[in-house]
This record gives structure tokens, sequence and C-alpha cells, in this order.
């Protein structure tokens, strides 16, 4: 798996700013569980196989306590638009990965849950940045074009995935 998404490069204004020779950090915190993470995932030209992991379980579904790999271009999409915020603070994660299981339950408490979320494929994050407004970040996930990008001020967060690019 690691290999294989190693492979893939992003596109557009993304790979401009994820330069394969410049090292990639993410820090992380999840507001479910308390969790944090302050890591380098990619340097020297590779994904680092033990970071990535290591996102992955902070990623997890909680709810179900289940890890799934995170796909990297995710990964790199959150790095670039911190880059456009010219921000270095942590992610403050809403979802990560999710089970069909709980999927299935968030979608039937709310309109605005795909039945066929990437979230459970490992390729969707809500999340915000403290320091950063909602339309600030929203804004720069839409300059990138990486992928798609829900924009949920009502519930304080921006839902950014490495789908086909669209918006709501």
């Amino acid at each position: 798996m690691v290999a294989a998404a190693a492979s893939l490069a992003p596109a557009g204004a993304l790979a401009m700013i994820t330069a394969p020779a410049t090292p990639r950090r993410l820090k992380f915190y999840n507001l479910h569980t308390g969790e944090q993470l302050d890591i380098v995932y990619f340097e020297k030209g590779r994904y680092i196989p033990q970071a990535l992991a290591e996102i992955d379980f902070i990623l997890r579904d909680y709810r179900q306590n289940v890890v799934k790999p995170i796909h990297p271009r995710l990964l790199d999409l959150v790095v670039a638009i911190r880059r456009r915020l010219r921000s270095d603070a942590e992610v403050a994660i809403i979802s990560g990965y999710r089970t069909p299981q709980t999927n299935a339950m968030l979608a039937a408490r709310s309109d605005g849950v795909a039945h066929h979320s990437l979230h459970m494929d490992g390729m969707a994050l809500d999340w915000r940045v403290p320091g950063r407004t909602l339309e600030q970040l929203h804004r720069a996930a839409l300059s990138l074009r990486g992928g798609g990008v829900g924009y949920y001020p009502a519930s304080d967060f921006v839902h950014t995935d490495v789908g086909r690019v669209r918006y709501w």
C-alpha cells in the first residue's frame, strides 16, 4: 500500500507546494480522543512507513477503534493547505477514517453525510485550523483543487478529500 501510494504524484498547484525534496510534517490534535501527534511523514523523497502508521492511528475510527491506512495524497493536501494558510498550527481532527458502521450511523443522523463517503476509504478529513477562520481554510482548500471540499460553518469544520474535484 505504501509503495503504491508513494508513487502517486499530486497534480496541479498541489505538486508545486509539496515538492519531493521538502520534508513534510503534520501536527494533529484529535478533538474526540485528546491525542496529539507531531510527525515528519515524508523525507528525502520517501514516505516514512512508521510515521504513516502513527497518522493512521490518530485518524482511526475512534468509535469502533479501527485503523485503516490514510491515503498519503490526503496528507500532502493537508500540508499544502496549511502552507497556503501560512500556518504550522496543529490540525484539529473532527473525522478521519470511518468504518461503514460509523458512517451509516452518522448518515442516519444527518443529511450531510454521504452514504459512500471517502472517509471509509481513508481519503477524507473533516478538520479546522486553530488561528485561521473556517472561511480561510475553505478558500485555501478550494484554491488547490486537490479534490472535494465541503464547507460546514454550522458544524465548525471543512471537509477535504482526494476524490474528484468538486465542492459544496
